[in-house]
């Protein structure tokens, strides 16, 4: 299906041609620091199929529990997360784009969770947590 996002600043923007049935869920400790959060969610996007309309991503290249170097790209104005993908210049074979900055992220509900093994334990009770639909109430 044909996707857009931009970051949080507006700064970043792209279009994409992503499958909502890849969609995942990393738990590993490099997903939870980076973004700040217990988990992220991604989708794979053919490089062909990534087209960059507007910005240019600031890269950090971060090597893996497996050695492996992942070119991590977020905006420099906001820093959204915007994707992951192989180190170097020229074009790329794919890339892993986070789904909080699609357009259409609701579309996307993650078919598999990756590094479970990293995975908070208390998520598993998250839905017994109170919910406010907007927002936490006054402090008292």
């Amino acid at each position: 299906m044909r996707v857009d996002g931009s970051c949080h600043c507006g700064f970043i923007k792209f279009e994409a041609e992503a499958d909502p049935a890849k969609a995942s869920i990393c738990h590993c400790t490099d997903c939870q620091a980076s973004t700040g959060a217990t988990f992220r969610t991604n989708v794979p996007v053919p490089g062909k199929d990534f087209k960059l309309l507007s910005g240019d991503p600031t890269i950090y290249v971060k090597t893996a529990e497996s050695g492996n170097k992942r070119a991590q790209a977020f905006c420099p104005k906001c820093g959204s997360p915007i994707y992951s993908t192989q180190p170097g210049d020229g074009p790329k074979e794919s890339y892993m784009v986070r789904i909080g900055i699609l357009n259409q992220r609701d579309q996307f509900v993650p078919k598999v969770q990756n590094w479970t093994r990293s995975a908070q334990t208390w998520l598993a009770g998250i839905g017994s947590v109170p919910k406010n639909e907007k927002g936490a109430p006054p402090p008292r």
